[in-house]
């Protein structure tokens, strides 16, 4: 049974999701502030986070940013789902930029959390390769799924579940346009919204840690109204 930490403050919005989502199987805990969320997830292990934005003490972004400056590997890489103020793009944004997965506005609907959840756990699932030494590689970049690490020229990329998720389409498509739309079904696990930028704020984080290893700006590129590329071809 996946745990999930569920932050925010509306005690009676986190009862009716730690209900439903608890009759989906999921093993939810609360917290309703930031303080106790950031103490509960610095001294357990969950599987992923839902967190509020809006919060007493500690706001989201503050735990989020606690979280992923953490030494803690499993931190850095902990499943975030971020809950905005519906129509809020700004929150959306800025939550992606600090290295949450996937946001939905609130309220949310129950049934679209619990399969938001579903998504970034089976991309976190360690995948069975043929053998150990399986790896996709493009030029200096080489991907390792079984693991779900990431190198430029041996040097480790810290990146999130998502971020390695649409890094590693991108490596197996390596040369050609990947659009947004499969993008975000192959690498998000759900279907493109209107006004949707998660993917250009994954591809985005993506070249900066790779630019702080050494690749070109260049090595990802938008086609306007088609997509991403990802330059260089396959070894």
């Amino acid at each position: 049974m996946s745990r999930i930490l569920l932050i925010d403050d509306d005690t009676e919005l986190t009862d009716l999701l730690q209900e439903f989502l608890s009759g989906e199987g999921f093993d939810v805990t609360a917290a309703n502030d930031g303080a106790h969320g950031l103490e509960l997830a610095q001294s357990q292990n969950f599987d992923a986070l839902i967190l509020d934005v809006m919060l007493p003490v500690h706001n989201g972004f503050e735990v989020l940013r606690k979280l992923r400056e953490e030494a803690s590997t499993t931190n850095r890489s902990l499943p975030v789902i971020m809950l905005t103020a519906r129509g809020d793009t700004v929150d959306r944004i800025v939550g992606l930029e600090m290295g949450a997965d996937d946001y939905l506005p609130k309220p949310c609907n129950p049934r679209e959390l619990a399969a938001r959840l579903r998504a970034i756990l089976r991309r976190g699932r360690i995948e069975e390769p043929e053998n150990n030494d399986d790896s996709l590689n493009s030029g200096q970049l080489r991907l390792l799924p079984a693991k779900h690490q990431g190198y430029w020229s041996d040097q480790a990329l810290s990146l999130t579940g998502a971020e390695f998720a649409v890094l590693k389409v991108l490596v197996q498509h390596a040369g050609d346009v990947v659009s947004k739309e499969i993008l975000t079904e192959n690498a998000l696990g759900r279907k493109l919204m209107p006004y949707d930028r998660s993917i250009d704020v994954h591809v985005s984080n993506i070249r900066k840690k790779l630019a702080g290893k050494g690749a070109s700006r260049d090595l990802i590129i938008n086609i306007r109204g088609a997509g991403y590329m990802l330059t260089q071809g396959k070894r």
